[in-house]
């Protein structure tokens, strides 16, 4: 089987193909523009069932030449900081959803399918309490979540419209290692370890739902080979914890006390908490997050003190 797999030089996308080298045997192409946030060393390049393609997803040539040899799509490719978002919404919207069009068009055009849609848990807004399921009405609040449910509702359209195989995936917060440093447990981890402040938004209290990069992985290989077309999935890692407390544990994990923590003026429209309902996962799929937050945050922080290498030279022009 030949696996297309946009925007896998990035954190997430990469730790997908990196798991499935290490465990199947599809062939898989990249296709990746290699913007600030993708990087060939987040992929095993030279590996001989991994073809990588510089290029962009809103190239419709080159999108329709690679698609005609697959026989699967993962739609990874995305603009996804959202402050970001908030300084400049062209790219976002550009990138996210008529680069995602692009691609629609091409697997129907090939007859691809599963198309698997990567999304976000931002495209349902804000929720003061529960958690969201999949048929909750979308209401994003900055233009990266909006950018995200405009492409989640063409994605949609297309099964919807043509019979095209899509299944969308919603997951929230990810955290692990090869997170670009601008994120905020990169971010925050880093700096500590380089004696640095960390900038907490507000009064912390904005919460979220916090879910290891190979739990997220997991759970959309399973919506690939076991969804069903014209699908919602959320994928959660069931640990709820709020800005503050995660700064706290941040900071005894890198030994700094909160003399080290510098609080800045609230981002615009900052959702104030989000919490996805992922039973449906877990019914019809099998899903379960594998990763103990406790271990999988240790974990995480060791790596990036093992690994000042790959991210130091990515810190440069990093917001802090």
């Amino acid at each position: 089987m030949n696996l297309l797999v946009t925007g896998a030089a990035g954190f997430i996308g990469s730790a997908y193909v990196r798991g499935l080298l290490a465990g199947g045997t599809a062939d898989i192409t990249v296709l990746d523009k290699l913007t600030y946030a993708g990087s060939l060393t987040n992929l095993p390049v030279g590996h001989p069932r991994l073809e990588f393609v510089q290029g962009d997803i809103c190239d419709a040539p080159l999108v329709d030449k690679l698609t005609a040899g697959a026989d699967q799509i993962v739609h990874f490719a995305a603009e996804s900081h959202v402050d970001r978002s908030i300084d400049g919404a062209g790219t976002f919207v550009r990138t996210n959803v008529l680069g995602t069009q692009t691609l629609l068009d091409a697997a129907l055009r090939h007859g691809v399918g599963p198309f698997v849609h990567v999304s976000t848990d931002e495209v349902y807004g804000s929720i003061e309490t529960g958690s969201w399921p999949e048929e909750h009405p979308l209401a994003p609040n900055s233009p990266y979540s909006a950018s995200k449910a405009s492409s989640d509702l063409i994605a949609l359209a297309y099964h919807r419209t043509h019979g095209l195989d899509v299944r969308v995936t919603r997951c929230s917060n990810n955290y692990g290692p090869h997170q670009f440093p601008e994120k905020v447990v990169p971010l925050f981890v880093t700096n500590l370890l380089d004696g640095e402040r960390v900038p907490l938004y507000g009064d912390g209290r904005n919460v979220r739902d916090w879910l290891h990069v190979e739990d997220h992985c997991h759970g959309i290989d399973l919506v690939r080979t076991n969804g069903r077309p014209g699908e919602v999935y959320n994928i959660g890692g069931g640990t709820e914890l709020s800005n503050r407390e995660l700064t706290g544990l941040l900071l005894d994990a890198c030994g700094a006390g909160w003399d080290r923590v510098e609080h800045v003026t609230d981002r615009k429209g900052h959702d104030l908490r989000y919490s996805v309902d992922w039973s449906k996962a877990r019914t019809e799929l099998g899903y379960r997050p594998r990763h103990d937050f406790a271990t999988g945050l240790a974990d995480t922080v060791a790596w990036y003190r093992d690994h000042r290498d790959w991210w130091e030279p990515l810190k440069r022009g990093v917001r802090r």
